[in-house]
């Protein structure tokens, strides 16, 4: 089921950035072997749970982990 590939695929994005001050996108979806879409909707489910910020750097967008004792 998809939900399950998005949920792997979410924690997968979750431990590369784990102690990692900020990742780039392109940088990050090397890290993370899933298919495409999968990635995206991945991002967007950690972004909508609040788990994570994206920066604009120049021509790219930086993830990081936000604090969790927010």
């Amino acid at each position: 089921m998809m939900d399950g590939e998005i949920g792997d695929a979410a924690g997968a994005i979750w431990q590369a950035l784990s102690g990692n001050g900020g990742t780039t996108l392109p940088e990050l979806k090397k890290k993370i072997e899933c298919k495409p879409p999968v990635f995206d909707w991945a991002i967007g489910w950690l972004a909508r749970e609040n788990k994570i910020a994206i920066t604009r750097d120049r021509r790219s967008f930086v993830v990081q982990l936000k604090d969790s004792s927010n």
